[in-house]
């Protein structure tokens, strides 16, 4: 009888220790939960997002290197959703044919009346530069749309661990006041209260470890896929170049 007594009063399973655990401890475990929670649905999303967002870039990209004129990408680009490429592709045509439009204009005003006509006004150097950035900044917008929540994985993986420490910091502190106050310090008495402490640290190193290693593969996730952008850019201006249009 003292035998189970004593099996009782000791927790044989992490469960266990959990429900006999102080509350600070509890408190700090549920927070745990709700940001391993968050971080896994997170990476989920993220998982989504990116996989939608890749399959189409792809699809699209390899009817658009299909297309040998521009008026066949542009019908292309109309009947595809709109995702990140061909937003990207109407963006360079749209700006392209403002430019010309503006820049012939102002050709026929600067010419004299009676003369022949002004040939069609091509792009400047800084308009190219300008198409370069908007290019840029179109495809900067699709990544931090994709990519708007991992800040928030980088901040569970590095917050987490320090949290299972605070837990576990209280943890011993709890427990020398009990042994303080029973007067007893054999180990026996501090290993339940030690492991009980331990238990946050744990946990929180179950919640740092899989929002680490999300955070580093879809960040690397998401760079490939911007530089998947960043050509696309290169060979929509190339097409322009070619159809005579910069």
């Amino acid at each position: 009888m003292l035998l189970q007594a004593s099996r009782g009063a000791v927790p044989s399973s992490p469960v266990e220790l959990v429900l006999n655990a102080t509350r600070e401890t509890q408190v700090v475990l549920a927070l745990l939960v709700a940001l391993s929670l968050l971080s896994w649905g997170i990476m989920f999303a993220v998982w989504r997002s990116l996989g939608k967002a890749t399959k189409a870039a792809e699809k699209f990209r390899y009817e658009f290197d299909r297309s040998s004129r521009l008026d066949e990408a542009g019908l292309l680009a109309k009947r595809a959703p709109p995702d990140a490429l061909p937003r990207i592709f109407l963006r360079a045509v749209h700006f392209v044919s403002d430019a010309r439009v503006a820049n012939q204009q102002v050709r026929e005003r600067a010419t004299p009346v009676g003369s022949d006509a002004p040939a069609v006004a091509t792009l400047s150097g800084s308009q190219i530069e300008t198409l370069h950035l908007i290019l840029d900044a179109e495809a900067s917008d699709e990544r931090d749309r994709i990519g708007r929540f991992l800040p928030w994985l980088a901040t569970i993986g590095s917050v987490s661990p320090l949290i299972g420490l605070f837990g576990t910091v209280l943890g011993i502190i709890e427990s020398f006041i009990g042994i303080a106050s029973k007067g007893s310090g054999n180990l026996s008495a501090v290993a339940p209260g030690v492991a009980e402490a331990l238990i946050a640290t744990a946990a929180a190193l179950a919640v740092a470890i899989p929002a680490t290693f999300g955070y580093n593969i879809f960040a690397g996730r998401l760079n490939r896929f911007d530089g998947r952008m960043e050509s696309f850019g290169t060979a929509v201006i190339a097409l322009l170049v070619r159809e005579g249009r910069i």
